[in-house]
């Protein structure tokens, strides 16, 4: 199934969509992209299911073709503040606050969303498998925030997010245990299976 251009022609629309929330530690990231309404690439793809080359190959194009694209960003210690479901949505507004041109319509990836003032939007279940925009805005919130994991690695490599990227793999958990939580943590989530957490 080819990914869709629109879902209304004759609007402005921005995808939008985020990468990172269900993560343990870093930022949450989103992105929010208008796309020509002829944009097509083969690659382009839901970026869970793209390699991590294709990502970056991908990025390059969608920057350069895109009408307006921006990234947002939400901290781990925002995230403990607010929530992670509001921090989603927050990274979402952040994005879309940087576009260059407004959108008339919003299609988010996922089935909630928090109202963007001025700006009606719809929200599509698995929209990143669905609409080009969408698809697109996956790709910028993922690299964006890959890149953003690699820094953090090399400023404390010992929780291996080189790898994990933040997620709650086996080595990372146990790394949590061993360690303790670091400052990039969020520590408002279960970090490990039980929590001893609050002997630190």
């Amino acid at each position: 199934m080819p990914l869709k251009a629109y879902f209304d022609e004759k609007l402005i629309e921005a995808g939008c969509d985020e990468a990172g929330r269900g993560c343990l530690a870093g930022s949450v990231f989103a992105a929010a992209v208008i796309l020509p309404k002829d944009f097509h690439h083969p690659l382009l793809n839901d970026s869970k299911k793209m390699t991590e080359a294709n990502r970056y190959t991908l990025r390059e194009v969608i920057e350069k073709e895109a009408i307006a694209h921006a990234v947002g960003e939400v901290s781990s210690k925002e995230i403990d503040e607010i929530n992670i479901l509001n921090a989603s949505f927050l990274a979402m507004h952040r994005a879309i606050e940087k576009l260059s041109q407004k959108p008339e319509m919003l299609l988010i990836d996922g089935n909630r969303f928090k109202n963007y003032p001025g700006v009606p939007h719809k929200c599509i279940i698995k929209g990143d498998a669905e609409f080009a925009s969408i698809a697109a805005a996956s790709v910028l919130a993922k690299t964006y925030r890959d890149d953003y994991m690699k820094q953090l690695h090399e400023q404390d490599p010992r929780y291996g997010w080189l790898k994990n990227k933040g997620y709650g793999t086996e080595t990372h958990r146990e790394a949590i245990e061993k360690y303790g939580a670091s400052e990039h943590h969020r520590h408002s989530f279960q970090l490990i299976q039980w929590d001893l957490f609050h002997q630190h």
